[in-house]
C-alpha cells in the first residue's frame, strides 16, 4: 500500500512539475519576449539608447562583442549611447531567434543570430570581421526573468561569429 502511495506521489509532482512548465511557456510570454527583440531591432536602427536599453534590468550583467563587461542598466544605457554615436552609428541590425527556451513560469534563455550592415568607412570594432557583404554576425544571447512589470534582460552577452564559422545564410 505504501509503494502505491510514494509511486502515485511522484507523479503528482511529475505532472505538476510539467504543468509549471508548459503555463511558463505561455503564447503571451512568447509574444512579449518576441515582441522585445522586435524593439532591439527598431530602437537599434534609429540610433535610440534609451528605447534599446528599456528592458534591460536595472542590475543586469552585459558582456560586449569585444569582451568588455559592466553590471547595472546605467552602464548598458551609457555604452550604447557611446556605440551609437561611433562605430555603430545608422548601422541597421536584423535578428532572427535561433532559440526560446522557458526554465520555469519566469525565467527565459533567448538566443538569436544577428546581422549588422551599414558600416561608415571606418568599419566595424576592432578585433571584427564583415563577411562579403559587410555585414557583422553576432551570436546574442539573453536571460530574461519576468516582473510584475514585465519581462527584463538580466543578462546579455554578445559574441561575433568568426571568420569561417557557418551561418545560416538570412536575407
Amino acid at each position: 500500500m505504501k509503494m502505491i502511495s510514494i509511486k502515485n506521489l511522484i507523479m503528482v509532482f511529475a505532472l505538476a512539475s510539467t504543468i509549471m512548465t508548459l503555463q511558463a511557456q505561455t503564447r503571451s510570454d512568447t509574444m512579449a519576449i518576441q515582441a522585445i527583440l522586435d524593439q532591439e531591432v527598431t530602437s537599434w536602427n534609429k540610433g535610440d539608447a534609451h528605447t534599446y536599453s528599456q528592458h534591460f534590468a536595472t542590475d543586469g550583467s552585459f558582456t560586449n562583442i569585444v569582451g568588455m563587461f559592466f553590471i547595472g542598466h546605467k552602464h548598458f544605457l551609457e555604452r550604447h549611447e557611446q556605440i551609437f554615436k561611433g562605430v555603430f552609428n545608422k548601422t541597421l541590425l536584423n535578428q532572427k531567434l535561433v532559440s526560446l527556451r522557458f526554465l520555469g513560469p519566469n525565467m527565459a534563455i533567448v538566443e538569436t543570430l544577428t546581422w549588422i550592415s551599414g558600416f561608415s568607412k571606418g568599419g566595424p570594432p576592432p578585433g571584427t570581421k564583415l563577411d562579403a557583404k559587410g555585414r557583422l554576425y553576432t551570436r546574442l544571447m539573453q536571460v530574461m526573468i519576468k516582473e510584475s512589470n514585465g519581462w527584463k534582460i538580466v543578462t546579455y552577452h554578445n559574441v561575433d561569429v568568426k571568420p569561417g564559422i557557418p551561418v545560416p545564410e538570412v536575407e
